[in-house]
């Protein structure tokens, strides 16, 4: 079983890219369950989407202790770390995130944010990049059903910018970028 946090802020599209990687996670024949939390305000505020992804039944659909934390602003990693397995891998995008707190876990270092708005000068897209990189670097769900679940999901007309957001993500999370 893997427990996924996925936290930044309002407006940075966690929440859509929580259902869109347990949507994946559906295509690839595992269960899965997707919950979300996020603040009064609809931008700027913390938010967070919890992705549980198993084999077997899923008993309860809270994260409880994160296997993986991506960290989109320096609020929320600093207070979301503390529910990181002590082994667990912490995603944090670098554009955001300048402090690393103390933590035992494996650290995986990208400019998600930055990516997005140099490579695909808008950084709506780095969202989609941030799952591809979770999912370059840990291989939760396969790339197929995360493209098919990205293609799903997405407005129409942006289909080809966020298949290219996915491949930089990939690409980053197996550290080819």
């Amino acid at each position: 079983m893997w427990e996924i946090s996925l936290s930044g802020t309002g407006g940075q599209g966690l929440i859509l890219a929580g259902i869109i990687l347990a949507e994946a996670a559906i295509l690839d024949g595992k269960e899965s369950i997707q919950t979300q939390s996020y603040g009064p305000e609809a931008r700027g505020g913390a938010s967070k989407s919890d992705v549980i992804i198993s084999n077997e039944s899923i008993d309860y659909p809270k994260v409880l202790a994160a296997d993986i934390l991506l960290a989109m602003s320096q609020e929320a990693c600093n207070k979301y770390v503390k529910k990181l397995k002590p082994e667990g891998k912490l995603l944090i995008d670098t554009t955001f995130v300048k402090q690393l707190p103390e933590t035992t876990a494996g650290v995986l270092s990208l400019p998600i944010t930055k990516a997005a708005r140099e490579e695909l000068g808008n950084a709506m897209f780095a969202n989609i990049i941030a799952l591809g990189a979770i999912v370059g670097a840990t291989g939760i769900v396969t790339g197929e059903s995360l493209l098919k679940a990205v293609l799903h999901r997405v407005p129409k007309g942006t289909e080809s910018v966020n298949t290219k957001a996915l491949e930089i993500g990939l690409a980053m999370g197996k550290g080819e970028a």
